[in-house]
């Protein structure tokens, strides 16, 4: 029952509207989720920069965090807070380096999501208070994707809040249920991968980065995962350069694409696209079963 949301720009004069166009479309599903919301927006890169978004609470003090890890590197860091989370700008070469030290200097915060662009935010609460919470209506990209939540399988928590991250760039959300993410999750666990969570969708989100590590392409990857990945469920996937959709081979949950002269957009339902401009005139459509859909910015 939950909502996704997807937008990716073609016409890069939209980016500036980039994250109040997701806000309206996330806004609009608040009935298919209004337990939890999340989003991961992919804006501009810093050369030879990585951003890593941590997830405190409200007393933490972020400043000190930045300051603290500034002097053991030596190195010049800089952090943006945004309510409970805050992304923290580091050299590309010391991130393993920053995630080792927060660990030790600040083991009750998270690293929700790292990458060149992506920032990702999430908690509980209703769709519309989460992204007011964020600011999301002013941040700006190239393309962003969000998610409404209705807990039907685990407690309403901001770990069981989507989108779920396991490798640089890379996110995932998820409508459906996975009937084999258990057996699935100890696989990957003997390869190296960790989880944060108990949740089905994180362990679709890592299965995704374990194809990656083994050289496949997006589009690859989403074809293997319909024949690893048993259940029902609709995808919604963002990288640095881009996003992609798939559904199972019976696709029984709903979704909908509007793919126009200055957009591509994907919604659970139509009214989550409903307002987006030149919706009148976009190619809508079903994205079929068992189907890889993606966009690129390099294409």
């Amino acid at each position: 029952m939950c909502g996704i949301v997807g937008l990716f720009l073609k016409n890069h004069k939209l980016k500036p509207d980039l994250g109040g166009l997701l806000g309206t479309m996330l806004t609009t599903l608040s009935e298919r989720g209004p337990d939890s919301a999340g989003f991961a927006v992919y804006g501009e890169a810093r050369p030879e920069r990585i951003k890593l978004t941590l997830r405190g609470g409200s007393d933490t003090d972020f400043d000190a965090i930045s300051a603290d890890i500034g002097a053991r590197l030596g190195e010049e860091v800089s952090i943006c807070r945004r309510d409970t989370h805050a992304v923290l700008s580091v050299p590309a070469t010391r991130a393993d380096e920053v995630r080792t030290e927060l660990g030790r200097i600040a083991p009750a915060v998270t690293i929700v999501g790292m990458g060149r662009r992506m920032e990702l935010y999430k908690e509980v609460g209703l769709p519309a208070e989460v992204a007011r919470r964020f600011d999301l209506a002013g941040m700006a990209g190239t393309h962003a994707i969000g998610h409404t939540r209705m807990a039907t399988e685990s407690a309403v928590t901001t770990d069981g809040a989507h989108p779920y991250s396991t490798g640089p760039d890379q996110c995932l959300v998820h409508n459906g249920s996975l009937s084999n993410h258990n057996s699935l999750r100890r696989e990957l666990r003997r390869d190296g991968l960790a989880f944060a969570t108990e949740n089905d969708t994180e362990v679709a989100a890592g299965y995704l980065t374990w194809r990656l590590h083994q050289g496949m392409d997006l589009g690859a990857a989403l074809e293997r995962a319909l024949a690893d990945l048993d259940g029902f469920y609709t995808f919604v996937v963002g990288t640095e350069s881009g996003f992609g959709v798939l559904r199972d081979p019976i696709a029984c949950k709903p979704a909908v694409m509007a793919d126009a002269d200055d957009y591509v957009a994907f919604g659970t339902e139509y009214r989550a696209l409903a307002d987006l401009p030149g919706i009148e005139r976009a190619r809508v459509f079903e994205p079929e079963p068992a189907k890889v859909y993606f966009w690129d910015l390099k294409q």
